[in-house]
């Protein structure tokens, strides 16, 4: 049986910017078709709600704390591998359509096919731009090219990205392959051709709770952040977007375009990199915040073999647990650098388990131009009703989403939730120790709500963590004995004096054997 899977994407599409989430009279009928016919993924939830450490998750595998990529314009580690890589070696075709924003060049991209994908198809912003003539290009990038000429629907960055999936679909529909379809609609500039570009123009977003929040009781740095573009009426606000939210509609027809192009047995797995905050909580666009307006995506797999019509809400999911899905599907090892776990069987049985914790993290929006306040570290985590953001350098944000399902009351000192916040407290931890993250340290531990933590300690929780990179890798060796390392994870120990041994060989027989207690 041929195994064929098609990744599609779009950029800054909220999941209530999809009728099947939530019916705002947003027109979404092709993606809207896709859950009819799979299963709608009813909480998911981007690692990092920023494009290009997005997709350093999705395309990686790893958290963009440990990929390298944790800011725009940051490229990958040079030992990381893409799933696109991983996947050729096993002799599966890959191919990447559309934005890609992983090469730590500018948000178009260079125009250089990465390994493992192929170059036949590769089709970054930078090769549609090349294509365009110098005044092409100025119309290409601001959405006021609409208010004074009709913009041709072949013009836009969409339309050709769909062309070149669906000359993909045609040239290799009797191979084994793995495609991604990657469009930059309905990001910035928002160009769309007719209808789309007035089929909102008296349109208004439908406000929710959260337009309300004036952040009392919110981290500091959220209000230096709101007061960059103050509203204060908020019963007076309108969500008015039409370029926007024409543009929404617009990828929906490009993503119908592909679809329908697709064969009955090939598997489809379609999301979002992150949201847009439209005012919610008195913020605009995106940056460091776990809120659900800019962190939960639309996310929906097509699984042949699967369950049609289904939606599942046992537990929210991850774009962590994309890549694993895909080994998965095409029936390989789960390679165990990947902190994820697949979601295959989620598709197949909505009582499935999914991973008990999804993350959430933040530490820069981009290197070339902090115009979006720098360096913000943040780190997040929900469970099935409760949501804890660390704020590194400010304060800190835990939510009860059954009582609060908007996220407006900050309840981090409240006792009655001592339990629960501490709970998601030492997930958040341990999984920053077990990720090799960064960014861990004492002060992730200390917070001021937590006080039954130990005092701050130089070693911290006196752990360490090697790579288990082995596909790409010998096993590393241990620091201490220079042997190949019995368990990744383990307890720290000084590299200094060691008395007690009566003999040369006790000291090196404890040497062989006191890393086996993980």
């Amino acid at each position: 049986m041929k195994r064929q899977l098609i990744l599609i994407m779009t950029d800054t599409q909220r999941y209530d910017m999809v009728n099947c989430y939530r019916e705002t009279g947003l027109s979404t009928p092709n993606i809207d078709r896709l859950a009819a016919d799979g299963v709608r993924y009813k909480r998911a939830y981007t690692a990092q709600p920023v494009c290009g450490p997005a997709r350093a998750c999705l395309f990686t595998g790893l958290y963009p704390a440990c990929s390298g990529s944790w800011g725009n314009g940051m490229a990958l580690g040079d030992n990381v591998k893409t799933i696109g890589q991983r996947l050729r070696d096993h002799g599966i075709t890959c191919a990447y359509i559309g934005k890609w924003h992983l090469d730590g060049t500018d948000y178009f991209g260079n125009g250089i096919c990465p390994d493992g994908w192929e170059e036949d198809y590769w089709y970054d912003m930078r090769r549609y731009l090349e294509e365009l003539s110098v005044e092409e290009r100025m119309k290409s990038r601001v959405f006021q090219t609409m208010d004074f000429e009709t913009v041709p629907d072949d013009f836009t960055y969409g339309s050709r990205v769909a062309a070149k999936a669906l000359s993909f679909l045609k040239q290799h529909r009797e191979e084994d392959y793995f495609l991604v379809v990657s469009f930059d609609e309905p990001h910035f500039p928002f160009l769309c051709p007719p209808p789309y570009d007035r089929m909102y123009r008296d349109y208004e977003f439908p406000k929710s709770p959260a337009v309300y929040d004036t952040l009392d009781g919110k981290p500091g740095y959220q209000k230096i952040w709101a007061a960059e573009a103050p509203k204060p009426d908020r019963d007076g606000l309108t969500i008015k977007n039409p370029y926007f939210f024409g543009c929404n509609s617009y990828v929906d027809e490009l993503i119908g375009r592909i679809t329908t192009h697709i064969p009955e047995e090939a598997m489809i797995l379609y999301t979002s990199d992150h949201g847009d905050l439209l005012d919610s909580h008195s913020l605009f666009a995106k940056g460091p915040a776990a809120y659900d307006d800019v962190t939960r995506i639309p996310f929906i797999i097509r699984n042949p073999q699967g369950v049609r019509g289904g939606v599942y809400e046992r537990q929210p999911v991850s774009h962590i647990s994309v890549c694993p899905t895909v080994m998965e599907y095409f029936g390989l090892p789960i390679p165990k650098l990947f902190p994820g776990t697949s979601l295959l069987e989620t598709s197949r049985d909505l009582c499935a388990p999914a991973a008990p914790y999804v993350f959430m993290e933040f530490a820069r929006f981009e290197q070339d131009h902090d115009h979006y306040g720098g360096f913000q570290l943040m780190k997040a985590v929900t469970d099935e009703r409760y949501k804890l953001s660390v704020n590194l350098l400010s304060e800190d944000e835990f939510y009860d989403l059954k009582e609060d399902p908007y996220e407006c009351c900050n309840l981090i000192w409240d006792e009655r939730y001592l339990k629960e916040r501490n709970r998601l407290h030492d997930a958040l931890l341990d999984r920053m120790c077990q990720d090799r993250d960064p960014f861990r340290g004492y002060y992730w531990e200390n917070r001021p709500w937590r006080k039954d933590v130990p005092a701050p300690s130089w070693r911290y929780r006196g752990y360490t963590r090697q790579r288990e990179h082995e596909e790409y890798e010998p096993r590393q060796l241990d620091f201490f004995n220079g042997l190949v390392m019995n368990h990744p994870q383990r307890l720290k120990r000084s590299g200094g004096k060691l008395d007690g041994f009566e003999t040369l060989d006790q000291l090196l027989n404890w040497m062989r054997v006191y890393d086996q207690d993980s």
